[in-house]
């Protein structure tokens, strides 16, 4: 209980107060809380990273890209030339298997082209070898 110190009554008995003593109160949560700070690690900010070092690696070259295109009567177009037939074809894709660093194949298809023809391109540069084949141009057939 605290004693509550009135200034109209100096020389008469203390009387008890009804107010409660939170000093108690706030000693033992100060000392709650330099205990918890205490025992909080130390957190690191810093992130350690190994750097490369020396010269950034040479760009690596810009891969030769084939467009095989299917038009809608079927004709197919080597890089915008056409084509006499499937022999021709065939003859373009041996000559690209063969190369050292073989091209990427794009193939793409006009929206009414037939899809045997398109499924022949694809199974023909499959079969002799090539590597990077392709279909590109799928965004018109978007909704």
């Amino acid at each position: 209980m605290a004693i509550n110190f009135d200034e109209t009554s100096q020389w008469s008995e203390p009387e008890p107060s009804s107010a409660m003593n939170i000093t108690p109160l706030i000693d033992v949560l100060l000392v709650l809380l330099v205990m918890l700070i205490i025992t909080i690690p130390i957190q690191l900010h810093s992130v350690n990273m190994e750097l490369p070092a020396g010269l950034p690696p040479e760009q690596a070259p810009v891969p030769l890209v084939v467009r095989i295109e299917v038009t809608a009567q079927d004709q197919l177009l080597w890089n915008g030339q056409a084509l006499a037939g499937d022999a021709q074809l065939r003859d373009q894709l041996v000559r690209a298997a063969a190369q050292d660093e073989q091209p990427e194949i794009h193939v793409h298809a006009q929206r009414s082209a037939k899809y045997d023809t398109v499924a022949m391109v694809l199974s023909a540069a499959q079969r002799l070898g090539l590597r990077k084949i392709g279909v590109v141009g799928l965004d018109e057939y978007a909704p």
